[in-house]
């Protein structure tokens, strides 16, 4: 039976309603394993608040069924019901029979060998309850003992049966893990500790494939420590290999792997170093990514995202707001704010717990949120925050710090957007001014305040003062940033909208054109900012009455922007009311 239909009838079994069926299979879909609440819920359409509610409804039902569910606190449930779905898929629906059993350990143990003692072989089967891991594991494991005889592995399988029973109580885990339980803990015995160590880091991990690559290692020994742990775990099938640089650990083995660390006196010093670990993969997000660096970093969200939501504890004070930062760059450069926004909202609470309320990077995690507040429109939430923030920042920073500038500018904007020109325009040369005290002329930061004074002036008509400042911004950040880079379209596009309102069509045009198609190569054609480049194309092809080019323009604005910032975003309803103005203009 397929996964998906296993699921289907848990599902009904279980008595879930049309709802809960579909976020549980959305949930516990293969594909979707270390995908985050919110990008499932935005996948079915529905909010975050809902998806989780009928995620605990489906716990709820599991629990009443299953009682060994009910023993288990909030924070692990959803993780607990995967390993048990996992392991009554494998126990319940993929029992082999009696035969195919046999026939799979054939095929992992020489032939002689088995019909030497076939009636012991049926026996240590049927002790393994047909489960094809269990007669992986023990295939393996007989396969690096090649004189011990099948007798002497049955009798040390039923010792360890004796033995571990009260952990598998303690822990408990399910009935049918008997078997597999055994077969591991006879595996267990033939790693030595370096390679217990290292099964036992990866256990850390979430569910979800782990990207492992020793070739970064610059230790030589421990590059080769570390190849060698790998190797022994595949060899033992404790850990599977996907394709390159890429592994599988199954959850029952990661369970159990979890237990031996657990009962171990290095479980802090584990959890410090996968923390730590998962931090250093953090740092390397950048706050503008690319699709190289999307497709580079993806495999390693599940694992930072165990780390943020599992073990904070375990980073230090220094590093505490990095690894949420880090994470909602990741989705926010994207376009995905809806995954970005708890991110955020965790990092100021998670900062205020432990930092406590009088903390620069409590100012830093205010300034971050409202930052995507202003992102997706929402400026009535992100002003408070901002004066919190350059509030804070200038009663432990001092008035003369770059945090102070970056915190006018933000500040700044939100006047702007929300028509407060006359408040916006004195914080926006405060910036400047600041900026330039602070690192001198020649610097992106000087660039984006000038962008952000001229960007006021063309909103008051005060094209005469924009213009110089628009153009010095683009020279600037051509020469310091390199002429592919974000800040760059970003300027073009500023520059071509000047030259529209002035009409000004022919200069306008091609900076247009290149802002979006350098916008499109660098954030990927599904960006908030590709919208914008599109819109502003299209709108110009409109005002010459090129209605044919920009009609698919407008459209193709209109469907990303709804996609990434939703369909009440002031940025959408702009582009909505561009293009209804458009259709009125051109077709009636």
């Amino acid at each position: 039976m397929q996964w998906a239909n296993f699921l289907a009838k848990e599902a009904a079994t279980n008595g879930l309603s049309l709802e809960q069926t579909a976020a549980f299979a959305k949930y516990f879909k293969t594909e979707n394993l270390g995908k985050t609440k919110v990008k499932l819920a935005s996948e079915l359409n529905v909010d975050i608040p809902a998806f989780t509610k009928w995620m605990g409804e489906v716990y709820a039902k599991f629990a009443q069924n299953n009682p060994e569910l009910a023993t288990f606190n909030n924070r692990d449930k959803l993780e607990k019901l995967q390993a048990y779905l996992s392991t009554k898929y494998n126990s319940e629906l993929d029992v082999l029979k009696p035969l195919a059993a046999m026939k799979l350990l054939k095929s992992l143990v020489v032939r002689e060998r088995l019909q030497q003692e076939a009636w012991v072989a049926r026996r240590i089967c049927k002790f393994l309850g047909y489960l094809p891991l269990a007669l992986e594991l023990v295939g393996r494991y007989l396969d690096k003992m090649p004189d011990l005889s099948l007798e002497t592995l049955l009798k040390r399988l039923e010792k360890k049966r004796v033995e571990y029973e009260p952990v598998v109580n303690a822990n408990s885990l399910m009935p049918d893990e008997y078997g597999i339980v055994e077969a591991f803990e006879l595996s267990w015995e033939q790693l030595d500790e370096n390679a217990q160590s290292f099964g036992c880091l990866l256990s850390l991990c979430a569910l979800a494939d782990i990207p492992l690559s020793v070739e970064t290692i610059e230790d030589n020994k421990k590059q080769q420590l570390n190849e060698k742990a790998i190797a022994d775990l595949l060899e033992l099938h404790l850990l599977q290999q996907k394709s390159k640089g890429i592994y599988r650990l199954n959850p029952q083995i990661r369970q159990l792997l979890q237990v031996k660390l657990d009962k171990s006196s290095e479980a802090d010093e584990a959890k410090t170093k996968f923390a730590a670990m998962m931090l250093e993969v953090a740092k390397l997000i950048p706050q503008q990514l690319n699709p190289e660096d999307i497709l580079n970093l993806t495999p390693h969200i599940p694992h930072i995202t165990k780390v943020a939501t599992h073990l904070s504890e375990y980073l230090g004070d220094e590093n505490l707001i990095t690894l949420f930062t880090k994470l909602a760059w990741f989705y926010q450069n994207q376009g995905l704010y809806q995954q970005a926004e708890p991110w955020l909202q965790r990092c100021i609470e998670v900062t205020q717990n432990r930092l406590g309320l009088e903390h620069i990077d409590v100012a830093t995690s205010l300034n971050n949120l409202a930052v995507l507040y202003e992102t997706t429109g929402r400026y009535r939430e992100a002003e408070p925050l901002l004066e919190q923030a350059l509030a804070l920042r200038k009663r432990l920073l001092g008035e003369e710090h770059t945090d102070v500038a970056t915190s006018l500018s933000y500040l700044a904007l939100i006047y702007e957007y929300t028509g407060r020109y006359s408040e916006a325009e004195p914080l926006y040369q405060q910036a400047l001014e600041l900026w330039k005290r602070l690192v001198g002329e020649e610097h992106p930061h000087v660039a984006t305040s000038m962008n952000n004074l001229a960007a006021l002036y063309c909103y008051t008509r005060r094209y005469s003062e924009a213009e110089p400042l628009l153009k010095q911004a683009l020279k600037l950040r051509k020469r310091l940033l390199g002429d592919n880079h974000p800040d760059v379209a970003t300027s073009l596009n500023n520059l071509a909208q000047l030259y529209e309102s002035t009409g000004s069509y022919k200069q306008a045009e091609p900076l247009y054109e290149q802002a979006l198609e350098l916008s499109k190569r660098l954030l990927g054609n599904n960006h908030p900012d590709v919208a914008i480049s599109l819109n502003n194309l299209a709108a110009l092809y409109r005002y010459t009455r090129r209605y044919r080019k920009a009609k698919p323009l407008f459209e193709k604005a209109l469907k990303i922007c709804e996609r990434t910032l939703g369909i009440s975003h002031p940025t959408t309803m702009t582009v909505r009311a561009n293009y209804a103005s458009f259709l009125r203009e051109a077709y009636h």
